[in-house]
């Protein structure tokens, strides 16, 4: 404690300049600098905040107050004995005499501190008045200000000690205008470098640590590899590989460019850049939490994203058809589809939960959505109270969410586009199927229930004439067509019908039958089974219709719970509440104060657009238009960022999702800049942007460096970009990249979902949504519709794939700034022992074994297919050995066919009687079921070729990126 204060006292000499003594601090200077700050901070929320209300007796407001004391009868502070004053020892934390104080864990006061708080009150604990407390802020504010930060001019916090906070300069280097630099001319050791180099080149020369060399370029083969995995998510094939591999020997630049170039034109780079974007905006095909339903035509936006990059769209549009493209054109189709982006979040609504609090929950969502993907920055923090960390206030934050509080929820009609793949929409059927299934229950429980009813009008010894005539009247109104029974996918009970003509009739409930009269738990839970069912199919059969997943701009209309889709009500601007977006205090929907109007991000205030309007169409479009203004610094600057991360698999600036005070700062912060403004130079072009990428030096570096021992003493953090990090192949890119080598992979792009074989045990897992089972993951019957990229696969928030989960999948419910690749030990069980792997592998060997002649050929073709190269002489001669010992090995199996099942017993308890129940549920679509190549349809020979092409799949070589 001892040596914290003298240094406190050391640094005070310093800054109290004139006021101060030369070697002695001004303990009137501390006070001002630290004490009242900490006590307005820590302290008077109990101790003087309310004057009605002082805890404990204690006024920390003045010096008297303190010295005072409170219901102890003791002065809080002895004047030049700090351990011997109350408000010290309890501070410490270190008396048992005293409790501690502040009381909460989290607002203990640190060592530095209280050391402050010890000298204050050694050196006789003097309190300034106002007059001259302001004249030494006045003496000392540019020795302050250099110490502690600038103050940010915002719409102002919650309170005059926030508005005023000093932030570090250092960590506003985001909300700084982008200033394109010229690239350096020298690099970090003074020498010139030459005038042919890239810029992006130069930064990385200029900031490698001096005599640091830098990794040798990777060879033409490692180099397609990598490229073509980045680029388009799949692996080169063998003459793709051949035919750079021979470009490059004579002109490698021209080979570079021309190569980059031809995996921009391809379809699948759409879909590779895809699959980050999801990442970062959280696609899911189901809504998540309890009622985990279908979003039916939630693939449409998936499949705009991937024309978005195909095409180049530029990156502001791309911002500002996302948020507003319904108020850019609301009669163009691919624009409403595009504002799904808006409602990617979970989010559900049922009778059980208050409509308020789920309004504010989307609210909350979209907000921080918009902020962490186009901003970088995480605005959830200023919901309950200003930013810790960051100039975003309170105000801020609500004004930002007003830009979406007349943004309702709608499933809406938008035409198909002759773009859209609609290929497999025959599966339809299945869905019939289901409806069917749930209908005839239905049918044959109201038909009970009618039969109930007689018997109870007998046991009761009632007259039934009237219930007879009610039932008549129903039956006659259900199947005329009053409501469909049995038509299409909705049901009307004649029971419930005529039950309730009865109550509008009689109003002695003792007289007609009691609700679902007669019913045993079996009924009961068959019933709701089937009416959920129902109920679940409305989403998903808008799967097959042209309805895109999409919002409106609207009065907010009032709702209980939603059981199916939403419609765009015709009269959305007149009927509904018009919400006034007001600071909630704490964050609860029910505790509004200051209303606020749409605003943007005061912070950037330089950043000029038009005011955002507060009528109720317009409000996104304006705030689109702010955030994709070319001289928004965070917006470019986060794009970039995101890009370099998916090429390099590390990012400029740590925190893709985070550009404030807490995230990591820039390692290249020049680089940064100047590739964002060339960024906004170049059109917005993200395709040109991966061009000056992938086209320089530092991305053709390999991964081995010539002195790692000089690189881990020089560069300890990996930064310098004198050496490419390698990686390994994403989940998708695993399986995607076993289905193209073992020729399975269907490339058709878009479409809606296609459902592969997963493990079984997690298929067929009972799986609750709200009130009822979810169904049964069933893949589609045909091995075309189950081979598609991973990227179209059905994504459920409550049933993950495990082989995409054990390879770190991110989940849908929260923003994925970057992937992490953990190295645990179920990877090496699933790729090992896995069906699908050694689905892959028996595919690959039935290829390879007709498109060769001999043992050692069909390895050589192996290796080509799997690992992009010739195997070795050792390779070859290792690898038919193996194959040969497996060969005998296994040459008494019996291989047998596993198809999936046709129907799976549920056993529940029903929430209704609290008695367990079953049902059988059909799983129609496996009866058309098409199972992928077999053991029993191929050779002993192939089936032990395939154990070769299964340690190959494995080989971290086949893996990872080098």
């Amino acid at each position: 404690m001892r040596t914290i204060a003298m240094t406190i006292i050391a640094t005070l000499c310093v800054a109290v300049g004139s006021i101060g003594n030369a070697t002695e601090p001004d303990a009137e200077v501390l006070f001002v600098r630290r004490i009242a700050p900490l006590i307005h901070e820590k302290c008077l929320a109990c101790h003087g905040n309310d004057p009605d209300d002082i805890a404990g007796g204690l006024d920390m407001r003045s010096r008297g107050g303190l010295v005072a004391g409170g219901d102890s009868g003791l002065a809080g502070i002895v004047s030049g004995k700090p351990d011997e004053s109350p408000i010290f020892l309890a501070a410490t934390r270190a008396s048992s005499d005293w409790s501690d104080m502040p009381p909460k864990e989290a607002d203990k006061l640190y060592a530095d501190q209280i050391a402050w708080l010890k000298v204050w009150i050694a050196s006789g604990a003097p309190w300034p008045d106002d007059s001259r407390s302001r004249e030494i802020e006045i003496a000392n504010a540019s020795a302050w200000s250099a110490e502690d930060g600038v103050i940010v001019k915002t719409s102002g916090g919650l309170s005059p000690e926030w508005t005023n906070r000093r932030y570090k300069p250092e960590g506003l280097w985001a909300y700084q205008p982008v200033v394109k630099p010229l690239p350096p001319t020298a690099n970090s050791a003074g020498e010139k470098l030459p005038t042919s180099i890239q810029p992006i080149d130069a930064f990385i020369a200029a900031a490698i640590p001096v005599g640091l060399p830098v990794a040798p370029p990777v060879d033409p083969r490692t180099f397609i590899r990598r490229v073509t995995f980045d680029l388009t998510g799949l692996p080169p094939t063998p003459e793709e590989i051949a035919k750079f591999e021979a470009l490059s020997r004579f002109n490698p630049r021209t080979a570079v460019a021309t190569l980059v170039n031809r995996l921009l034109d391809s379809p699948h780079y759409g879909e590779r850049m895809a699959q980050h974007w999801l990442d970062v905006v959280r696609y899911a095909d189901t809504s998540g939490f309890a009622n985990d339903y279908d979003r039916g035509n939630a693939w449409r936006y998936r499949d705009y994203v991937v024309r978005s990059f195909n095409c180049n769209k530029p990156y502001d549009q791309f911002i500002r058809e996302q948020i507003a493209g319904d108020e850019i054109n609301a009669n163009d189709p691919e624009l409403l589809v595009a504002t799904g982006f808006l409602r990617m979040g979970p989010w559900e609504l049922t009778s059980m939960e208050v409509a308020k609090v789920a309004r504010q929950r989307f609210l909350d969502d979209v907000t921080n959505a918009v902020g962490e993907t186009f901003l970088a920055h995480s605005l959830q923090c200023a919901r309950c109270h200003d930013h810790k960390f960051d100039p975003i206030p309170t105000q801020d934050y609500y004004a930002f969410q007003a830009c979406f509080s007349t943004t309702q929820l709608t499933e809406r009609p938008a035409s198909f586009l002759d773009k859209e793949n609609k290929i497999g929409f025959d599966e339809r059927k299945y869905l019939d199927s289901r409806a069917a299934e749930h209908l005839e229950v239905l049918q044959r429980l109201d038909a009970k229930l009618l039969a109930n009813a007689i018997s109870w009008y007998k046991d009761q010894h009632l007259d039934r004439t009237d219930w007879d005539q009610a039932v008549a009247s129903a039956t006659t109104f259900v199947r005329s067509g009053g409501r469909s029974q049995g038509k299409g996918r909705n049901f009307t009970s004649i029971f419930d019908v005529a039950r309730s003509a009865m109550q509008k009739r009689e109003p002695n409930e003792d007289r007609y039958p009691p609700k679902l009269v007669g019913f045993k738990p079996d009924d009961f839970g068959n019933e709701r089974v089937a009416r959920k069912g129902l109920e679940r199919l409305r989403w998903e059969f808008e799967r097959y219709d042209p309805i895109a997943f999409a919002v409106y701009g609207g009065r907010t209309p009032s709702l209980t719970s939603v059981t199916q889709p939403l419609r765009m009500p015709p009269d959305r601007m007149t009927v509904g509440e018009l919400e006034q977006t007001a600071i909630l205090g704490g964050g609860d929907p029910f505790s509004p104060t200051l209303v606020v109007m749409p605003a943007a991000l005061s912070v950037l205030d330089g950043v000029s657009s038009p005011p955002i309007p507060d009528t109720i169409d317009g409000r996104r479009f304006g705030l689109a238009n702010w955030i994709a203004n070319r001289n928004n610094p965070l917006t470019s600057r986060a794009i970039v960022n995101r890009i370099w991360l998916w090429h390099f698999n590390e990012p400029l600036a740590g925190n893709p999702n985070n550009f404030g005070s807490t995230g990591k700062r820039p390692t290249h912060p020049a680089l940064l800049d100047w590739l964002a403004a060339t960024f906004v130079e170049d059109g917005w072009s993200v395709k040109s942007l991966h061009r000056r990428i992938m086209t320089s030096e530092a991305y053709r570096r390999g991964t081995n460096h010539t002195d790692p021992e000089m690189l881990a003493e020089l560069d300890p953090n990996g930064s310098s970009l004198a050496v490419f990090k390698p990686r390994r192949l994403s989940a998708e890119e695993l399986r995607d990249a076993m289905l193209a080598t073992s020729g399975e992979l269907n490339t058709t792009p878009g479409g809606i979902p296609n459902r592969p074989e997963i493990n079984l045990e997690a298929a067929l897992q009972p799986r609750q949504v709200m009130g009822t089972f979810a169904a049964a993951w069933v893949p589609n019957p045909m091995p075309r519709q189950r081979h598609r990229r991973s990227l179209y696969s059905l994504k459920v928030r409550g049933l993950p794939d495990p082989q995409m989960e054990v390879f770190n999948q991110p989940g849908p419910d929260f923003s994925c700034e970057r992937r992490e690749a953990s190295t645990v030990t179920p990877q090496v069980f699933n790729l090992f022992n896995g069906v699908q792997t050694h689905g892959r592998a028996l595919v690959l060997a039935h290829r390879v074994w007709r498109e060769t002649h001999t043992d050692e050929d069909a390895i050589r073709r192996c290796f080509l297919l799997t690992l992009g190269r010739s195997a070795t002489h050792s390779e070859i001669t290792q690898c038919v050995a193996h194959w040969h010992e497996i060969e005998a090995m296994i040459a008494s199996d019996v291989p047998n066919t596993i198809m999936p099942p046709l129907e799976i017993t549920r056993d529940a308890v029903e929430e209704n009687t609290g008695e367990k129940f079953s049902f059988q549920e059909r799983l129609d679509a496996n009866a058309d079921f098409v199972a992928d190549l077999q053991p029993a349809e191929v050779t002993l020979h192939v089936r032990a070729l395939a154990d070769v092409c299964l340690a190959l799949f494995n080989s971290n070589e086949f893996a990872y990126l080098y």
